[in-house]
C-alpha cells in the first residue's frame, strides 16, 4: 500500500507544503470553485485526507485516512478522521451529499475506490476529484525522478481521459473540469487562479454526479 511511506516521512511531508504554499493554495482555489457550484449547507468527506491539510481549508470536518500518524496531524487541525480506506469506506450507502479526493495516485485501486464513493453518495451527489494530469509537466517530472522520490515511488499518475471514462464506469456522469498549475512548481511564487478546462495546467480537478 503506498501510503504507507507516509508513517515515517511526516515531517518532510509537512514540509513540502510550507515550502509550497502558493503551489497548495492554487491547488484549493481550484477545489473551491467546484465547491462553488454545490448547493449549501451539504454534508460530506475528503478520502484519503492524510493531515487535513484540504479538508481544513476547504471547511470540511470529516474523512478518512489509513495512515495513523497523518490522521493524527489531521485530528489536531479539527478533523473528524475515521480509519479506513478509499476502497472500502466505512460508510452506509447513500450518506453523503460530497465525496472529495486528493490524492488518487496513492489508491491500490481507484476504480475500486470510485465505485465505493458512489455507493456512499445521495442520489445526485458530486464526486470531486483533484489529480496531477499525467501528460502535464509537473507529473512528467515526478515521473523522470520517481525512482530516487520518497512519495512518488509507488505513485500511479492519470490521465484526464482515463479519470473521465473511470467516473463514467462507475456511475458518474457530467464531468466538469479546472485546472490549475501554469508552470514549474518552483516557479509558482503567486496564488494562481484556476482555469475552466484542461491541457494547459498540471493540476485538474474533476466534479461529477452520481446517476
Amino acid at each position: 500500500m503506498a501510503y504507507t511511506v507516509f508513517e515515517d516521512n511526516l515531517v518532510d511531508y509537512e514540509q513540502w507544503y510550507e515550502d509550497h504554499k502558493m503551489v497548495f493554495e492554487s491547488e484549493v482555489r481550484a477545489i473551491q470553485a467546484q465547491f462553488e457550484k454545490l448547493p449549501e449547507n451539504i454534508h460530506g468527506i475528503e478520502v484519503g485526507l492524510g493531515t487535513g491539510r484540504f479538508a481544513h481549508a476547504l471547511g470540511i470536518r470529516e474523512g478518512i485516512e489509513p495512515a495513523e500518524v497523518m490522521a493524527q496531524k489531521a485530528v489536531q487541525r479539527g478533523i473528524e478522521v475515521v480509519k479506513g480506506t478509499a476502497e472500502q469506506l466505512p460508510y452506509a450507502d447513500m450518506q453523503f451529499d460530497f465525496v472529495l479526493f486528493v490524492t488518487i495516485c496513492y489508491l491500490d485501486n481507484l476504480k475500486l475506490a470510485l465505485r465505493e464513493a458512489n455507493r456512499v453518495l445521495k442520489r445526485d451527489g458530486s464526486i470531486i476529484i483533484g489529480f496531477l494530469d499525467k501528460e502535464m509537466p509537473v507529473a512528467q517530472n515526478y515521473l523522470e525522478k520517481k525512482h530516487r522520490s520518497t512519495f512518488y515511488r509507488d505513485a500511479s499518475f492519470y490521465t484526464v481521459k482515463r479519470v473521465e471514462s473511470l467516473l463514467k464506469e462507475t456511475g458518474f456522469s457530467k464531468p466538469e473540469f479546472n485546472q490549475t498549475l501554469f508552470g514549474e512548481l518552483d516557479d509558482i511564487v503567486d496564488a494562481q487562479y484556476p482555469k475552466e478546462g484542461f491541457g494547459e495546467g498540471s493540476f485538474v480537478v474533476v466534479k461529477a454526479i452520481r446517476k
